[in-house]
């Protein structure tokens, strides 16, 4: 089939390369144009433009895919189908109406669910079990699209936005070109979102402070949902850190290992404050139960044991995380 590929970031590589594999005429690519990066804000080429060179694919980076330019490119291209894998532009009509076979999205969530621009991230944080990857056609909605294929893949209680993200992005591809197959065969009906939906906004800063009055398993799932980015923070003592790793504290008869009865009603009422070093982790109360706290890295710092962040600091039990 002859196609033209929309992508920008890591998650829509293994996607483009899965199409030049199976023996797709990938006429051209487009993606957003470089953008500034690092501490020399040097322009910095998107991952899917570096696999298109790669690949001796031509590339496509046009400001606003909208423009008549942008869209007479498309039509020169003559595609059959347009693939679409976080690109990080809207679709007019015109462009979705252009190719014959249409526009198709791979979409890392089990549409209807999460849709929008970080479905990954909110799956894990939300506490999911489990999520997906949809292959939809495109319309003028957000992710509202007749769906083709689906496929699911499992969450694991410790497992990180990271994890999930290099794991949907495998299977993405594999579904895309079993997808492509169908559709030339014919075997594909394409079906309506049913069903309940809900939204994955992109994240703000808001999202990545950890409020320390809520549930242990709610700010373990924060944290790891914000791991490898942007990454969930707290502060001791002014300073503000990254938390990176977590795990929920399994309390035996109500009182850590080493605590009195006494010590451990004092916390109860006190979200934030450390109240054990454990290994190399810390234990947090929370507003309901313990966090065990185990990677941390402050500003310009490397990640560290917890423990290690701690004592650098000469601190002492009972200090609080803010």
């Amino acid at each position: 089939m002859r196609i033209v590929f929309m992508g920008t970031p890591d998650f829509a590589v293994p996607t483009l390369r899965a199409l030049v594999s199976a023996g797709h005429d990938v006429a051209g690519v487009f993606t957003q144009p470089d953008r500034p990066a690092g501490r020399g804000k040097n322009l910095k080429p998107s991952p899917v433009k570096i696999a298109a060179g790669e690949l001796g694919l031509p590339v496509f980076q046009p400001e606003r895919i909208k423009t008549p330019e942008s869209i007479r490119q498309l039509k020169d291209l003559a595609p059959e189908s347009i693939i679409v894998v976080a690109y990080g532009q809207i679709l007019s009509r015109e462009i979705l109406q252009l190719p014959g076979k249409g526009c198709i999205n791979v979409h890392a969530s089990l549409l209807p669910a999460y849709r929008g621009a970080a479905p990954i991230h909110w799956a894990v944080i939300n506490g999911e079990s489990f999520t997906g990857v949809t292959i939809m056609l495109m319309d003028e909605g957000l992710d509202t699209g007749d769906m083709l294929l689906k496929r699911e893949i499992p969450i694991a209680h410790e497992s990180t936005t990271g994890e999930i993200h290099d794991k949907l992005a495998i299977v993405g591809a594999e579904l895309l070109i079993e997808t492509l197959h169908e559709l030339e065969m014919g075997g594909i009906i394409p079906t309506p979102q049913t069903g309940d939906s809900n939204y994955a906004p992109l994240l703000k800063r808001e999202h990545e402070r950890l409020d320390w009055t809520r549930r242990a398993a709610e700010l373990h799932d924060q944290i790891r949902g914000l791991n490898p980015w942007p990454g969930a923070f707290s502060s001791f003592r002014g300073e503000n850190l990254k938390i990176w790793r977590s795990t929920p504290f399994l309390q035996h008869d109500g009182i850590a290992p080493g605590m009195e009865a006494e010590d451990f009603e004092r916390v109860l009422t006190d979200p934030g404050q450390i109240i054990q070093v454990v290994g190399d982790s810390l234990l947090v109360q929370t507003g309901e139960g313990i966090l065990r706290v185990l990677e941390v890295q402050p500003a310009g710092k490397r990640v560290m044991a917890a423990r290690d962040f701690f004592n650098g600091r000469h601190g002492q039990v009972g200090e609080k995380f803010d």
